[in-house]
């Protein structure tokens, strides 16, 4: 019908013109529909005014569904009007929207469509604003479908896709025709190609129109006619289906009694006393539960009261009768193709689930590598337990939110931070090595109960200087959002950003350890201290310098951990344990062994919270527990340091 009616107004765009038919003239022919228009009388009058052709009829289809359109009491002639006063209204023509005179409030009568007659009115809408030359409306109108997808939909959207010019829109058109053909197509063949068309797809919406298909309603299934859907025979007593569901739904249907309870016996027995006795028994020998079951079972003989007796079991009732789940969709074929696709999608999105799982496991163990680098370095090196590496961490997220009040460019400012965190974060370290690490080389418990100490000092100056509450470190705009892959696949890009930049300083540690004399005397001092002396380098130099680099790097760690986390005097202490458990699981001052300690705590993590997502805690414990046990079997890590750390 409505196709016939897009064809109709096609071919009567030129016939109006000849017959000089006017929108005035179409009022008038359903003039009472009009003024008293309700979901029952209104479907006429939108047919005749699509099927006129006339270029005004799209704007007083919005003029009347917002209640601008107004009668004249003398001649019945409609208009839209403007208020001058209280009292006084313009009237404007329908077609040309020119002033036609002026008239008091009590001479015309404004319609007032109710919310029915203004929906019928918004679906006529829509089909004009489907072929509208302004694009934006076209995208309107899709979105409207696309938020209440209605049956009369379907035709019309069809109808505009032939004539769309702009590619994704057409796109765009063609999907949504193909979902609202899964749920409103009356042609079953048609229907079933449509649903054919998402095998694959890994849409949101796809799976929206396609589930409805495969809704099904438990019955007792001697009431469901021969020719209905069954999508499974039930047993009472299984999971789908338990023995007080199945015994309910027998009751609905009138196959069985409600089975009434201790209570509603007993007042039944009372309901039926007759001359001090019920069904020959005495009411003096009604005291206990048992006499008045028996009581009970012989008045059911007598009379039409409901069937109990004390061997009455429900499961014995309904075992052997049929039960059933039925599809609400009538047609075995469409429920057959929507099961095959639904299924075939469910196992593409278990696989991508799996690999956004995948990268968010990435994700972490490159933020995991980035905090916990530097501490391998130092640990590796110096042997040193550093409690307040967290610290170095929390500085240089504090470091990039100062370069930002003064630099509001966040590309430059974050392009700023990066090497001031590491410039601070290394003189800060270097600081702590002079002043009090140096002292208790070979120390290890006095080591880390000053480190512990310098860190809870550093905490409450940052509490001095920038308060409680969480300090912003904006990312640049172009590090906003997330590349989506697919609906189910996404990755923000921060953390494409944190990944790259872990990646990066990977390359440029090994590049530092292997080709340069730096390198050359820190890994000499890591294997034999003694050894690198008695050729002339100076191991409390290295120390230093290494100390300071592996806290300039957690420097830049914080300012690119402070990207997506809140800048608070704890935010080191949220990452200390991890960066810990990295390094001694990787190797302690091995950086591959790092990168694979990273890469396993963050897949461990990601795993343990997939399969419990409501608790972090326990998932945090479970993977402690896990660390534990392999640190049992292999107590010096993935890959074993050689040296002076692998001695100790």
């Amino acid at each position: 019908m409505i196709l016939r009616l897009f064809v109709a107004m096609a071919l009567m765009v030129c016939a109006s013109s000849v017959t000089g038919q006017t929108l005035q003239d179409v009022l008038q022919d359903h003039q009472g529909a009009v003024e008293k228009a309700s979901r029952k009388t209104i479907d006429p009058v939108i047919e005749d005014l699509i099927a006129s052709g006339l270029p005004s009829v799209p704007g007083f289809l919005e003029e009347w569904r917002e209640k601008n359109v107004w009668v004249r009491k003398s001649d019945g002639l409609f208009f839209y009007a403007d208020t001058v006063d209280k009292a006084t209204y313009t009237l404007r023509d329908l077609t040309t929207g020119a002033d036609v005179g002026t008239v008091e409030k009590s001479d015309i009568k404004q319609l007032r469509p109710n919310s029915g007659v203004r929906s019928v009115i918004a679906t006529a809408l829509v089909r004009f604003q489907l072929s509208d030359p302004d694009p934006f409306r076209r995208i309107d109108a899709l979105t409207s479908i696309e938020r209440d997808p209605e049956p009369e939909h379907l035709e019309p959207l069809r109808a505009s896709i032939a004539d769309e010019t702009a590619p994704a829109l057409r796109a765009r058109k063609e999907r949504l025709e193909r979902l609202l053909s899964v749920s409103f197509e009356q042609d079953e063949d048609r229907r079933i190609i449509a649903i054919r068309s998402f095998d694959g797809d890994l849409g949101v919406d796809a799976r929206a129109a396609l589930n409805p298909i495969l809704r099904t309603k438990l019955v007792y299934a001697e009431d469901v006619p021969d020719d209905a859907n069954i999508a499974a025979q039930v047993i009472p007593g299984s999971e789908d289906l338990s023995v007080e569901a199945a015994y309910a739904l027998m009751v609905g249907a009138g196959a069985a009694a409600a089975i009434p309870d201790a209570d509603a016996r007993k007042a039944i027995l009372i309901k039926n006393i007759q001359d001090g006795q019920v069904a020959g028994f005495d009411l003096v020998d009604l005291d206990t539960q048992d006499a008045r079951d028996q009581a009970y079972v012989a008045l059911a003989q007598t009379t039409d009261i409901p069937v109990w007796s004390p061997t009455l079991a429900k499961s014995d009732i309904v075992k052997e009768e049929p039960f059933a789940l039925v599809y609400g969709e009538p047609s075995e074929a469409v429920t057959d193709a929507a099961l095959k696709i639904l299924n075939g999608i469910e196992t593409r999105v278990a696989a991508n689930q799996f690999l956004d799982l995948g990268l968010d496991a990435i994700s972490l163990a490159s933020i995991y590598f980035l905090a916990a680098i530097g501490l391998a370095i130092t640990f590796g090196v110096m042997g040193v337990i550093n409690m307040a590496h967290g610290e170095f961490i929390m500085m240089g997220a504090y470091t990039g939110y100062v370069v930002q009040l003064f630099v509001p460019d966040y590309t430059l400012s974050l392009i700023l931070a990066v090497p001031l965190a590491f410039a601070v974060t290394f003189a800060a370290g270097v600081a702590m090595e002079r002043l009090v690490i140096r002292w208790l080389y070979n120390r290890p418990l006095e080591t880390l109960l000053a480190t512990f100490g310098i860190s809870i000092a550093l905490q409450q100056l940052a509490k001095n200087i920038f308060g409680t509450q969480a300090r912003p470190l904006t990312a640049p705009g172009w590090l906003d959002g997330a590349w989506m892959i697919n609906d189910v696949v996404s990755i923000s890009y921060i953390r494409i950003a944190i990944f790259g930049l872990s990646l990066l300083f990977l390359g440029i540690l090994l590049y530092i350890l292997k080709r340069t004399r730096l390198g050359l005397e820190v890994r000499a001092v890591t294997q034999n201290p003694k050894m690198a002396a008695a050729v002339g380098i100076n191991p409390d130099r290295i120390n230093m310098l290494t100390f300071g680099l592996g806290s300039g790097i957690a420097g830049i760690a914080g300012v690119a951990i402070g990207l997506y986390a809140k800048v608070t005097s704890e935010l080191g202490t949220d990452y200390i344990v991890q960066s810990f458990m990295t390094v001694v699981v990787g190797g302690v001052g091995n950086i591959w062994g790092t990168l694979l300690g990273a890469t396993m705590i963050g897949s461990l993590q990601k795993g343990i919270e997939w399969f419990n997502p409501s608790n972090t805690l326990a998932a945090q414990t479970y993977m402690i527990l896990f660390i534990i046990l392999f640190i049992q079997i292999r107590p010096r890590g993935i890959i074993a340091l050689k040296g002076r750390a692998a001695g100790d």
